[in-house]
């Protein structure tokens, strides 16, 4: 089994071992919803027990906290419905547990897929978010849309916002559609771009390139990245 080696901080190092070791990310040939022929699949779905849970709520919460300044300019995190739900919940518990002065007063929300008509009413569950700071919780960017509908909800609540942090970034040029112009941006790129704030992820394609030992996944993955990599970053 594909092993890890030591030029990663010790939370990815960590991480990375965890997703290896669970089958969460692996190595072979896969057909993406793209059409591309990938070597590698991250399947979050797996994070399916308390442990592989508390893995991943760490390697979240020191993303957020080891960057030198989103860190501190947060007081909310948004979990989109459904998958960022259960994501923001663990990272906002166990950003307490790593540093509680510092982030035991953070908030919480998320959206309802359909807004509610009785009791409270409305589609945001968890704390107002006018006036917040909010970083968003997701698994994945893959073509950007569901993070444009998260930050529509966060705006029209009177939220402003702060960040973005996925469990993982491909650092794959987005698919273009009919009509579009292939700018040679990954999805996460363009969001960057348009929202102007940071986008984090615990792992890159590049810290799965000098992360995993295998020489022949390591090579297979600087192929797929030399036919689909994202243009670089200036």
């Amino acid at each position: 089994m594909a092993t890890i080696t030591s030029p990663l901080p010790p939370f990815k190092q960590a991480f990375l071992s965890t997703i290896l070791r669970a089958k969460i990310l692996t190595f072979g040939s896969y057909t993406l919803k793209s059409g591309r022929i990938s070597p590698y699949f991250f399947n979050a779905g797996l994070f399916s027990t308390a442990s592989l849970l508390t893995c991943l709520a760490d390697a979240y919460a020191n993303t957020i906290h080891s960057h030198p300044t989103l860190g501190d300019n947060f007081n909310l995190l948004f979990g989109p419905a459904y998958k960022g739900i259960p994501l923001a919940t663990i990272t906002a518990t166990q950003l307490f547990l790593l540093d509680g002065p510092k982030y035991g007063d953070v908030g919480y929300a998320f959206n309802r897929k359909e807004k509610k008509d009785h009791g409270e009413g409305g589609s945001i569950v968890g704390m107002d978010l006018r006036g917040k700071k909010v970083l968003i919780v997701d698994d994945v960017i893959t073509a950007g849309t569901a993070i444009r509908e998260a930050v529509g909800i966060i705006n029209a609540a009177g939220g402003e916002l702060a960040g973005i942090v996925v469990a993982l970034d491909r650092q794959e040029r987005k698919v273009v559609g009919e009509g579009e112009t292939d700018s040679g941006m990954s999805a996460i790129q363009e969001v960057r771009r348009e929202f102007g704030v940071e986008v984090l992820a615990i792992l890159t394609l590049a810290d799965l390139i000098v992360g995993v030992e295998s020489e022949g996944d390591r090579k297979a993955m600087k192929g797929y990245r030399a036919k689909y990599g994202a243009v670089e970053e200036t």
